[in-house]
């Protein structure tokens, strides 16, 4: 990312009412803020003292590859596509979503299998604490519509439910 985009984003934040800004292209990406105080908001790279800059962020390994559309004619968000009618289960919070309890464990649910009400479908890490979110609805799942360690926001759709 250029240095001379990070300005224009600095002076985009310092006109607005935002707080913090993250800008993410490719691989690379940026996160801006604003700072209490210019004792809390080091400088860096000639920016002003009351923006701080988080260091660039190292390429995270690749996401997992996309799980086939199950039989049934349900089909997964893309960008451009809409989401498969059903119940959406949504995210109750801002976080990291994790597939699985553990990086080596399988994920919790996949598409096309059948769930019930009160069954784990994922887990949203938020200040460090591990959230378990259930299934509102029993059914099956019919789209993931999130990747593992994707952060999410609050009232985000992560899956849907038929």
């Amino acid at each position: 990312m250029d240095i001379r985009k990070i300005k224009k984003l600095i002076e985009l934040l310092e006109e607005s009412s935002l707080t913090e800004i993250e800008i993410v292209e490719g691989e690379e990406s940026v996160r801006l803020g604003r700072g209490s105080s210019p004792a809390q908001a080091p400088m860096h790279y000639g920016l002003p003292a009351n923006v701080q800059a988080a260091a660039w962020s190292a390429p995270s390994a690749a996401p997992a590859p996309a799980a086939p559309a199950p039989e049934s004619g349900g089909e997964q968000e893309a960008e451009g596509e809409g989401i498969p009618e059903g119940e959406l289960v949504r995210a109750p919070m801002v976080g990291t979503y994790y597939a699985s309890p553990s990086p080596d464990a399988e994920p919790f649910v996949s598409l096309g299998q059948r769930i019930s009400e009160g069954e784990t479908m994922c887990i949203i890490e938020a200040m460090k604490m591990f959230n378990q979110i259930e299934a509102e609805a029993t059914g099956t799942v019919v789209a993931i519509l999130v990747e593992n360690g994707q952060p999410v926001e609050f009232d985000q759709p992560l899956f849907v439910i038929r």
